[in-house]
């Protein structure tokens, strides 16, 4: 990367943001302006190594060139049509994505919480059509410390008061039982219940990882309770712990997969409720739509994320790299780090509250040329593209272990 032509400072920029910006976020203080694989440069030309990947929005790290080439491609082509008509990318793209998890159909939408809503929908619609659950009476089961989105009925069932506080009234027909709790889940389904709606890995509450055996039991008791099971992959899908999906570890096929961020490749949103034909295919011309959901250059991107999943390059790297990750981590227990938990290429790691807060940790990473971003106190998260090298990755436990020293 070369340095960018610099006309406003990184200072002058923040400062031009605070009148004219909501304030609904806090972020670092640092103005990126161009960024290649897993670095990013700032209008200064200073370079940070980014081990937080959009949230797992850039998975295939930043300006994958056959992304690029796919978007790039696409953009002299054709852009948009809405789903008025047809287009030449969308079967394509569907049809690689079922193949890609085992499912039967898809509904393309933009953004992660979009997918949520949809599911939603899609969940109270089979209960009233398929299972018989009397109108306007469908529940669905959520776990608590969950993080589906931010729309006003997400943050009916989120139990972060943060996220609710003055934003009600909340939408009703959803019930919270305690996360990875078999038990208290079984108790919660009853004979209204459309839905079990669950992240696999609860990525905002600090990377959370169930018991061996708690998604599998979902399964079990979704199937043997007559409801769905639905699984929130936006984050923890699509190469981020080793395997395609998180469910995969289990071999756990859900009815519903809620599909986002990296499916994007980090240049677009792309989204997509995936699932059993039996379910998506209660659905009719004019109940659900979107303007842009299933748009040409989407659905090229799109297959061409796909299409980089399908040689399960990036499924072995996340795998053979999280060893490295666990590893580094493991030697900094009781140097600062009093815990964490790891799959893949992703960790949530507890700090000792004496050393710093998440976002003091996450300032001197920064000064250290590292991104990583807080959650919940003294929890910092690490999420790097899959294209990071050992070096890289080694390179950024060190940095770590110097500014907890």
């Amino acid at each position: 990367m070369t340095a960018p032509a610099q006309t406003r400072s990184s200072a002058d920029l923040i400062r031009a943001e605070e009148p004219v910006l909501a304030h609904n976020y806090h972020p670092l203080p640092v103005v990126v302006s161009r960024a290649e694989g897993t670095w990013v440069e700032d209008v200064e030309g200073r370079r940070y190594l980014d081990m937080l990947a959009g949230y797992s929005a850039l998975n295939f790290g930043h300006c994958h060139p056959a992304l690029i080439e796919a978007a790039h491609a696409q953009l002299d082509r054709l852009t948009l049509t809405s789903r008025a008509f047809h287009n030449d990318r969308l079967a394509g793209f569907a049809e690689r994505l079922a193949a890609l998890t085992g499912q039967d159909m898809v509904l393309p939408m933009n953004t992660g919480a979009e997918a949520v809503e949809s599911g939603i929908k899609v969940a109270r619609k089979w209960a009233y059509d398929v299972k018989g659950v009397p109108a306007d009476r469908a529940t669905i089961v959520v776990a608590a410390d969950n993080f589906h989105g931010r729309t006003t009925t997400i943050v009916s069932f989120s139990t972060d008061e943060t996220a609710r506080q003055g934003f009600g009234p909340f939408t009703p027909g959803f019930r919270v039982v305690p996360y990875n709790d078999l038990p208290a889940l079984e108790a919660a389904i009853d004979e209204t219940t459309a839905a079990v709606l669950l992240e696999p890995i609860q990525g905002e509450a600090g990377v959370l990882i169930p018991d061996q055996g708690y998604l599998a039991g979902v399964r079990e008791l979704t199937t043997r309770k007559g409801c769905l099971f639905i699984a929130d992959e936006i984050q923890s899908g699509l190469g981020r712990t080793g395997r395609t999906l998180a469910v995969d570890h289990e071999s756990v096929v859900p009815d519903v997969l809620l599909l986002g961020k990296a499916l994007g490749g980090g240049i677009v949103p792309v989204s997509a409720v995936v699932g059993s034909r039996e379910v998506l295919g209660v659905l009719r011309p004019g109940e659900h739509g979107s303007t842009f959901g299933g748009n040409p250059l989407a659905a090229a991107v799109g297959t061409a994320v796909v299409e980089l999943l399908e040689t399960g390059e990036f499924q072995r790297r996340a795998t053979e790299l999280g060893v490295v990750l666990r590893g580094g981590l493991s030697a900094l227990l009781g140097k600062g780090v009093v815990g964490f938990r790891a799959r893949g290429l992703w960790a949530g790691v507890d700090v000792d509250p004496a050393v710093g807060t998440g976002r003091e940790i996450s300032q001197r990473l920064m000064r250290e040329g590292v991104l990583v971003k807080d959650t919940h106190g003294s929890t910092i998260r690490l999420a790097p593209p899959l294209t990071i090298t050992p070096e890289e990755l080694t390179g950024a436990l060190g940095a770590l272990e110097k500014v907890l020293g």
